[in-house]
């Protein structure tokens, strides 16, 4: 009999739980049977309008028909609705571009959108952007409102922006994908921003890989709810849609603290208003001990905690109130009878009640007294032999043995100690971050001298590659070239090696070309940009010719380009450079670099020479003629890669067409940009050996150059 009771409990509190309807409203549709309100399926069951689904008569190919909810003004299926969570769960859209084996297009739905309002932004915790297939990029595009973010209820077009993200798969064949895993081979993923609420998917393929992967995906989809499996690159396995999990909230642009008792949509007395967190309005739950809907008079419902759970010491009785439980003591106890608190207690038993914590704080003392000076004794000795393990482990042993090794051919490298470079950076305090990136932090510093200097903090370090590091370090302490940016020296105390690099004050030629609000660009005359160009070309033929190894960059970006106060340019970021031996021309290695900057040869064979360099210096020299960003979803298809858009205006003989309006044109200057961009078509040329070598392209800018100062 007891036990019937207790689960007759259980489902009635499941059953509050889950939600009711308004009551005499209909709380289903179709395969969608708990309908809470603030929804409903009429106006009148609904809070207001934005809350109203739409159940319709679905016909399926068979012919029968069934009933099916879908979202407020649209034809989005709903799937399932969660009153405790506020999350909607829809079906959402498929992105896809497939091709035929003779690269015609057959089913192109590259861009779709899902349109919902900014009542019910997509969850950025509970949805990824997943792209599917070879050579495939997918991303997303969305208005955010940032005020409505903030619960601002003074909203602005102003406030309005638009947030735009994606992600790149590379393959070359369905072997290299592994089922399971979704990291960029065959398949890549990205969190979602918070405010994302009318969504445009884009899906593009690069390449024409029809005879495994005919077709590319883009989708929104609830983490969790999909497991990339090689099967997909054919057709998806037939997919038309994946779940999609949707925030809501109540109120019309308004928080907690804007609606007054009388017209806050938290209706039950025993409820209480917490704001939202992604987008605009509040959201409405039961206080603790209650369970039902806040949104309804009455809604909220006390729970009789004494009948499902146990809360009470054995000695104890249970008594329920209303939003708590109560355990009294039997007589002769003391105490609050709760299994977490003090129980039941004698009350003669004096002694033991004050025994026991007296005896703990004895221990205690007793414990820090003699403990304290081996305990600071022991971490002291910790510390320095973690930092004696780290400067091993580093290969510090090696880079001294290879500085007395080397003594008198090189400039002797400097070993900073961890703590002359934590103080020098404030303790690495986020406002001496000078840059980030998928490698690591860049940190400005002051050392003791008041030496300013820029310190590259690594993410991760391979502890296999410790020997290459030395040698790399050792070779780079050898560069002497005024457009480079000078290795000082480094500190392996620490888990992850830090490198010590001379401080540019000028920033990046990147900031300097796109960064319009601060008219930087303007003030690039086209000798400064053609001096830049020249200069980094001499420094890049200097790294790939004179010095004792050759050193390939293999990430050459205006990102990567310093400028100082006299707009000297400066290489920098050797982070992912590799050391030619002398009897080889190319190294097989993992394809790193940058997307529009990478060479398509590189990209493909994963064989990287110093043409591969000579191809990124094309990019560069483009982005110095026409000031446009190397990639792009705002330019339309054919212009989104600058590289491949530039090679086709130049074939069309449109140069003028695309040039910076910032450079003023005369007949002269117009003949030298002419020269400048036949070489950059050179550089960008898809076949490594049919480009120039950079001693030679150093050669025709300085002769340019020349004429130009002439």
């Amino acid at each position: 009999m007891t036990m019937v009771m207790v689960m007759m409990v259980c489902l009635t509190a499941a059953n509050v739980a889950r939600g009711q309807p308004k009551p005499g409203c209909s709380g289903s549709c179709g395969n969608l049977t708990n309908i809470p309100y603030p929804f409903g399926t009429s106006l009148e069951c609904s809070f207001d309008e934005t809350f109203v689904i739409s159940c319709n008569d679905t016909t399926y190919q068979n012919g029968g028909h069934h009933k099916q909810a879908y979202f407020p003004n649209s034809f989005i299926p709903i799937t399932n609705i969660s009153l405790r969570d506020h999350e909607l769960r829809v079906s959402g859209p498929i992105a896809r571009d497939c091709y035929y084996a003779d690269n015609e297009e057959y089913d192109r739905h590259a861009k779709v959108v899902m349109r919902t309002n900014s009542k019910f932004p997509v969850s950025s915790k509970r949805n990824m952007l997943v792209a599917i297939g070879c050579e495939a990029i997918g991303a997303i595009e969305s208005p955010i409102n940032y005020d409505a973010l903030l619960n601002n209820a003074n909203l602005s077009s102003s406030s309005v922006g638009r947030m735009r993200a994606g992600c790149l798969s590379l393959c070359s064949q369905i072997e290299e994908v592994k089922n399971g895993t979704c990291s960029g081979a065959g398949c890549c993923q990205i969190s979602i921003a918070d405010g994302v609420i009318d969504y445009s998917l884009m899906a593009e393929n690069l390449f024409n890989h029809s005879d495994f992967n005919p077709c590319d995906y883009s989708f929104v989809v609830e983490v969790g709810a999909y497991s990339f499996s090689s099967l997909d690159l054919v057709d998806l396995q037939k997919r038309e849609s994946f779940p999609v999990v949707l925030d809501w909230a109540v109120g019309n642009y308004q928080s907690c603290e804007q609606v007054n008792d009388s017209s806050t949509a938290c209706q039950s007395r025993h409820s209480e208003c917490y704001n939202s967190t992604n987008g605009p309005g509040y959201r409405c739950k039961c206080l603790e001990g209650f369970q039902g809907n806040p949104y309804l008079v009455d809604g909220c419902q006390d729970i009789n905690e004494c009948e499902i759970r146990n809360l009470c010491v054995s000695q104890a009785t249970c008594h329920n109130n209303v939003g708590g439980v109560e355990c009294r003591c039997p007589k002769g106890y003391i105490g609050d009878g709760l299994t977490s608190g003090k129980g039941c207690i004698l009350k003669d038993d004096k002694y033991l009640r004050f025994a026991i914590p007296m005896g703990f704080c004895l221990c205690l003392l007793a414990v820090l007294i003699g403990g304290l000076w081996i305990y600071w004794g022991l971490k002291r000795r910790r510390f320095m032999k973690l930092k004696e393990k780290f400067f091993r482990q580093n290969g510090g042993l090696l880079l001294q043995q290879q500085l007395s090794d080397h003594k008198g051919s090189i400039e002797m490298i400097k070993i900073f100690t961890a703590e002359e470079l934590k103080r020098a950076t404030k303790n690495y305090d986020e406002s001496m971050v000078l840059g980030q990136g998928s490698f690591g932090t860049v940190y400005k510093g002051t050392l003791l001298d008041n030496k300013v200097v820029a310190i590259k903090k690594s993410k991760v370090c391979d502890k296999n590659q410790i020997e290459t590091f030395i040698n790399e370090m050792i070779v780079l302490s050898r560069v002497n070239h005024r457009n480079v940016v000078k290795l000082l020296g480094c500190c392996l105390e620490t888990e992850v090696p830090l490198l010590v690099y001379e401080f540019i004050t000028n920033g990046t030629l990147y900031s300097h070309i796109h960064d319009r609000s601060q008219d930087s660009c303007s003030a690039l005359s086209w000798q400064m940009r053609l001096k830049i160009a020249t200069e980094i070309a001499g420094a890049l033929a200097y790294l790939h010719s004179e010095t004792c190894i050759p050193i390939i960059h293999r990430d050459v970006k205006t990102a990567n380009i310093l400028l100082d106060e006299d707009y000297i340019a400066k290489m920098s970021d050797f982070g992912t450079s590799r050391l030619i031996p002398v009897d080889e021309t190319q190294l097989t290695t993992l394809v790193r670099g940058t997307f529009g900057y990478l060479d398509p040869e590189y990209s493909q064979s994963s064989q990287l020479t110093e043409k591969s360099d000579v191809y990124s210096f094309g990019v560069v020299l483009v982005e110095l003629l026409t000031a446009k960003q190397v990639i792009s979803f705002a330019r339309p298809e054919r212009e989104r890669n600058l590289a491949v858009y530039f090679v086709s205006q130049m074939n069309a003989d449109r140069l003028l067409e695309i040039l910076d309006d910032q450079v003023p044109l005369n007949e002269e200057i117009i003949e030298q940009l002419r020269e400048v961009a036949d070489l950059a078509s050179k550089c960008l040329r898809m076949r490594g050996e049919e480009r120039p070598a950079m001693k030679d392209v150093t050669a025709e800018l300085e002769r340019i150059m020349n004429n130009l100062v002439n």
